[in-house]
């Protein structure tokens, strides 16, 4: 779905990303994972296209990412940060048919899939008329993930999406995105910090240190036979939270 070479990104003359190289498949969920600063959320802006590397090529579906063609490419992306990123001023049904509307789909159109998605989901429809902060973290973060599948995209991106939500709300939404995950057969790339998450999520765990790839593979085999000693001390940091 994505593949990465040789890619290097630097901000201010630090680097971020250190030539990276890494394909994500089709169809699975792949997670990165390390800690604050390592460049997991530079990396998946870079497959999003909303900033490009200094050097190295991503290509996704085969195409590669340049300024010119990422906002087209991006049609086939669904993207869901922290706490949804939702637009105050709209209702929650706007924010999620925000660019299906600007595409030009006509309101039967819009209605049909607002009402697939918010049963899909299991966001009450009534609350679609109510604005973000009429709605709890976890109904913000269902719209969120509503605006990021209105399209029918072809690959989820995810950008620590459950770090705001509190311990209940988010082993919910764990559960219902895992099983959404399964459901849509999606390929998905999720960043998060938390080892345990990754582990619940991951098909394939890419950890990084430093702008660079320490280990990847599943989180048994990062577990079992780490490739580093960073690799344990990060799992044993974390270790009542792995799964």
């Amino acid at each position: 779905m994505f593949e990465l070479k040789g890619v290097a990104k630097a901000f201010d003359g630090a680097a971020v990303l250190r030539r990276i190289d890494l394909a994500v498949p089709a169809g699975l969920t792949t997670v990165l994972i390390g800690p604050s600063g390592c460049g997991k959320s530079t990396l998946l802006r870079l497959m999003l296209g909303l900033t490009q590397p200094d050097s190295g090529v991503v290509t996704f579906e085969g195409a590669t990412m340049t300024p010119e063609s990422a906002p087209i490419l991006r049609r086939r992306m669904g993207y869901v940060i922290q706490d949804g990123g939702l637009f105050p001023h709209l209702r929650a049904g706007a924010n999620v048919a925000l660019l299906a509307r600007w595409l030009g789909w006509d309101r039967a159109r819009i209605a049909k899939r607002l009402d697939e998605l918010a049963e899909f989901t299991h966001f009450p429809a009534d609350a679609l008329d109510r604005y973000p902060a009429e709605l709890s973290g976890g109904q913000r973060q269902r719209v969120g993930l509503m605006r990021a599948l209105m399209l029918d995209p072809a690959v989820l991106l995810l950008d620590e999406p459950m770090g705001a939500l509190d311990p209940m709300i988010r082993f919910e939404l764990q559960e219902e995105l895992r099983e959404i995950f399964r459901t849509l057969g999606k390929t998905v790339v999720m960043v998060t910090h938390d080892i345990g998450e990754a582990g619940f999520f991951g098909d394939e765990i890419v950890l990084l240190r430093d702008g660079a790839i320490v280990q990847k593979g599943a989180i048994d085999d990062l577990i079992a036979t780490p490739a580093d000693p960073f690799v344990e001390k990060f799992i044993r940091a974390q270790r009542g939270l792995a799964v």
